[in-house]
């Protein structure tokens, strides 16, 4: 199945709406803690780490370096980079859980961490300790560093006209 059949619906997300969430999340988090740092997945987890450690005024951030994605389809997991231990304190950041492969292979290099993203799939959610907002399984989430400004016909644009 292609990406086309399989993201039946576009959700686009704007820089602000993501601030907006990300600090959301954060207002979660901070009950949680204390934290010993962040670990954001990259890529996207790199903007909502970035806003969350400054709302919680975190200042130690590292990174899981997974691939599995790209600008088109799922493909094959790639850890490029990890982290040590076992996660106890840390708070692991995504923008997104969808299909929970990624997030299955980080917490089982982190069982201990506390998960949170932005955004949750339903597949994906089980793996995930905290989120803002869930999306169907058949939406794609178009992040606003993935974006340009652009003309969009209307929803109601292919609809026979009267």
């Amino acid at each position: 199945m292609s990406d086309e059949q399989r993201f039946q619906k576009g959700f686009p997300v704007s820089w602000d709406e993501l601030h907006r969430n990300a600090r959301a999340l954060a207002w979660r988090l901070v009950e949680l803690g204390p934290w010993k740092g962040i670990v954001a997945i990259t890529r996207g987890g790199l903007v909502p780490a970035a806003i969350i450690a400054r709302e919680l005024e975190l200042r130690l951030i590292d990174t899981i370096c997974v691939a599995t994605y790209d600008h088109q389809a799922i493909g094959s997991l790639k850890v490029l980079k990890s982290v040590d231990g076992d996660g106890e304190g840390w708070l692991i950041v995504d923008d997104l859980v969808d299909t929970g492969t990624t997030m299955r292979a980080v917490r089982q290099m982190l069982p201990k961490a506390h998960v949170a993203t932005v955004y949750a799939k339903p597949a994906g959610r089980p793996l995930v300790d905290t989120f803002i907002t869930e999306v169907s399984q058949d939406t794609w989430i178009y992040f606003p560093w993935d974006l340009e400004p652009q003309f969009a016909h209307p929803i109601a644009g292919n609809r026979i006209k009267r």
